[in-house]
């Protein structure tokens, strides 16, 4: 298999007014490879993928498919030249049926009528191939956790025709088995000389199937060079300008009083309860991760304590006063907030600016005598941006404007606003680049520091060991184990998280 290039971007700029998303970058995709694209959000990885799948037209330079200059003026005209995209967040429709997603746009016909049987068929086909064989096709998407979307989003393009294929975060929320199906479908593309470009904050990850990588940094090229010449520390030196051993510093504050105090919750499920009887503590000062694997719980309990969720049984307490009312708003009043594992249906208010979304949270204080003081709002918004690093142009521009790690910053800053006395965290990180991680990392030891509590769901193993002072391990909606930080190794945790409730590993 030769390593010539198939597609390539050359000097390609793109300008949004007087945000330059992209300053003449070269990259280069080689025939049947894993061509990893990697940068900080906001970097233009995305932006570059918009180009040559069609969704952005470049301000200046040239994309060439075969050593030949071609015009990529839309999706449609993408995908005659067999370039498709999985997108990093999700395009799905939650009313319609998994099968209905997948042939969206290109249903099959027959005699004139929708083949429904042929489709559901192929979806069937396809989601064997991804592991999912027990998913009805007839399943409605909605009704699916978010890493299963994930699945039906990387279904919908294998089912298409593709000699190019961009996978933009695909891996952001699956399961590490999940991860593994994917490879192998990676794996069986290569062999058919599909080329790969896939773009992922998980070094680990890109490390284990690239075979070229390129790094973006405000927009331009930094580096471009073979995997195999390449190191982990090397590839975090070019993306962020430092030294990874200095991204992520653990929380050393004291720890003080008891601020979350939950005792035997119990979620219901359809066959099981979701959550199974669960009781932990949080307190002033500390940084404690959930971990476990998809369908673990984890996701159920933040929205149970949230109260997104009704609860069987179980009582929570937020400074030692018993919070009974169970609604959103008496949890946010009582002192906990949350920021959600789905920024896109969960956190953000898409037809919103990004400052509106900031400041969404806090509107009552930012009106006097029935009057909103956009003064106030401008200010507010301005320091979160500033606090947090949110790379944007101006707060009046759409939310949807900003990559996603920059989204999810939005999110947090929302969260913050509210001055939790413990803050709730979802896969804080998925899709965020390690510069942001670390900020977010920061954020989080900060508040512990002041004598807040944070409670944190994290899958990836090394960012738990890195951050949290204790962590908890979920299976089958239950705690199977805690581990104080300098208790805590991977191999523990991957075995704490494959037990079974009636199998506990002894909590330390």
């Amino acid at each position: 298999m030769s390593d010539d290039v198939v597609l390539s971007a050359q000097n390609v700029s793109k300008n949004y007014g007087g945000v330059h998303a992209l300053r003449e970058v070269t990259f280069s995709a080689y025939r049947g490879k894993v061509n990893v694209l990697v940068g900080e959000n906001g970097a233009g990885k995305s932006t570059l993928m918009k180009i040559l799948c069609g969704a952005e037209r470049p301000s200046s330079g040239t994309i060439r498919l075969d050593g030949e200059p071609v015009e990529i003026d839309g999706p449609r005209t993408a995908m005659a030249h067999g370039i498709g995209i999985i997108h990093q967040e999700l395009s799905l429709f939650p009313n319609l049926s998994i099968a209905e997603n997948l042939f969206a746009g290109r249903e099959l016909r027959s005699r004139g009528f929708s083949d429904l049987r042929t489709q559901r068929s192929r979806a069937a086909e396809v989601l064997n191939r991804l592991g999912q064989g027990h998913l009805s096709p007839n399943r409605l998407v909605g009704d699916l956790p978010i890493g299963q979307q994930q699945l039906v989003e990387i279904a919908r393009v294998l089912l298409a025709d593709v000699r190019i294929l961009i996978m933009d975060e695909p891996t952001s929320a699956l399961s590490n088995h999940e991860v593994d199906v994917l490879f192998s479908v990676i794996a069986d593309l290569l062999a058919d000389d599909v080329t790969i470009i896939y773009i992922s904050h998980k070094l680990d990850e890109f490390r284990r199937i690239g075979d070229h990588v390129t790094v973006l940094r405000d927009g331009r090229l930094v580096a471009q060079e073979r995997m195999d010449r390449t190191d982990t520390a090397w590839i975090v030196r070019q993306m962020v300008g430092r030294d990874p051993d200095s991204l992520f510093t653990r929380n050393r504050s004291e720890v003080g009083e008891t601020l979350l105090a939950v005792e035997g919750l119990t979620v219901a499920g359809p066959t099981r309860p979701l959550v199974d009887d669960v009781s932990f503590e949080v307190r002033a000062g500390e940084v404690v991760g959930i971990y476990g694997l998809m369908g673990a719980g984890r996701t159920e309990l933040m929205e149970a304590l949230m109260g997104l969720r009704p609860t069987a049984s179980g009582t929570v307490r937020i400074k030692g006063r018993v919070e009974a009312g169970g609604t959103v708003r008496a949890r946010l009043a009582a002192g906990l907030a949350l920021v959600p594992e789905d920024r896109q249906r969960d956190g953000l208010v898409q037809t919103m600016s990004v400052g509106d979304n900031i400041v969404l949270s806090t509107l009552g204080r930012l009106t006097r005598g029935g009057l909103f003081r956009r003064g106030a709002e401008r200010r507010t918004a301005e320091g979160k941006v500033s606090e947090l690093a949110i790379k944007v142009g101006e707060l009046g521009l759409a939310i949807t404007s900003l990559s996603g790690g920059n989204q999810q910053k939005v999110v947090l800053a929302r969260a913050l606003l509210t001055d939790p006395v413990v803050l709730l965290l979802d896969e804080p990180t998925r899709g965020v680049d390690v510069g942001a991680k670390s900020q977010i990392a920061e954020e989080m030891a900060g508040l512990a520091q002041a004598g807040f509590g944070v409670l944190f769901i994290s899958s990836e193993l090394a960012e738990v060991t890195a951050i949290a002072d204790r962590v908890l391990v979920m299976a089958v909606g239950r705690m199977t184990a805690e581990f104080d930080a300098d208790q805590l190794t991977e191999e523990a945790l991957v075995a704490a998280s494959a037990s079974e409730p009636a199998m506990n590993v002894e909590v330390k």
